[in-house]
């Protein structure tokens, strides 16, 4: 991709993102340039990936053909007010942060820009990222292939409507949090019955591994792929029982539900 890519901002998530576009090869690595406040994390990522670095954000947003605003919610007014006059025509800008809606945007710019509506995850850091992406009516056809192209470089990513985002955020955004819960307390049962807890992670984030992978290349359904581990009076169907007897499925869905409401209160 003959792009330059911008961030303004360089916390955690942009990190994650920066890490997944120079290991998939999409651009290189002097197509990416960086600016934040402070500068330990920009030399981290210059160390580690050799893109360019600034603390000009003004800098970042003359030379963007897709800008990413990896800020967080409170700085987004003051950062559009001071790129707004600098970005480029036909700029692409990303918003990354939560509660950071496309029409709130559009209004800070003040004038006709392409705006998308990502929400990444971590994982995009080992190119296992899943994004949902929405468009305003500025973002061409021509646009949004690119755009779906530089996320898909580490990941999966899908189109949704903007009223969904506050959902891409518990399933995809923060649900990377529970499965660490989910793989910690499976390796802690290991522990107790005496496997070494390094062996322990091994087993029980490899068998998270496998079994995702296993359901987005078959495309079976969920439930009939724990059917078929399930043995009438096994291990296995023991287990799942006590599952559900301890109320997983409702914990879960429950975690979902308060993060929808917390994103929700977020952009109000």
């Amino acid at each position: 991709m003959n792009r330059t890519i911008g961030f303004i901002g360089c916390g955690n998530i942009a990190k994650s993102l920066i890490a997944g576009i120079i290991k998939s090869g999409v651009v290189e690595r002097n197509q990416v340039i960086a600016s934040n406040r402070s500068t330990p994390s920009l030399q981290e990522v210059e160390e580690q990936y050799g893109i360019e670095i600034t603390t000009n954000n003004i800098e970042v947003a003359k030379k963007a053909d897709f800008l990413f605003l990896t800020v967080t919610s409170d700085s987004y007014e003051a950062v559009i007010n001071e790129i707004k006059e600098s970005v480029q025509p036909n700029a692409v800008i990303i918003l990354v942060a939560a509660g950071e809606s496309i029409q709130k945007n559009e209004h800070r710019f003040a004038k006709p820009v392409k705006l998308v509506k990502a929400m990444p995850n971590t994982p995009t850091m080992v190119n296992e990222g899943v994004t949902g992406i929405a468009v305003n009516q500025f973002v061409t056809e021509s646009d949004l292939e690119e755009t779906k192209s530089l996320f898909e470089s580490f990941g999966r990513v899908e189109l949704v409507d903007e009223s969904l985002m506050d959902v891409v955020t518990a399933v995809g955004g923060s649900s990377p949090a529970f499965t660490y819960m989910f793989i910690e307390a499976l390796a802690d049962g290991a522990v107790m019955y005496g496997m070494p807890r390094k062996q322990a992670y091994v087993f029980a984030a490899q068998a998270v591994l496998g079994a995702a992978k296993m359901m987005l290349e078959t495309n079976i359904h969920p439930a009939e792929l724990k059917d078929s581990v399930c043995s009438p009076g096994g291990t296995t169907i023991e287990s799942v029982a006590r599952l559900e007897e301890r109320g997983l499925r409702s914990a879960v869905i429950e975690a979902v539900k308060v993060n929808v409401e917390k994103a929700k209160q977020i952009h109000g």
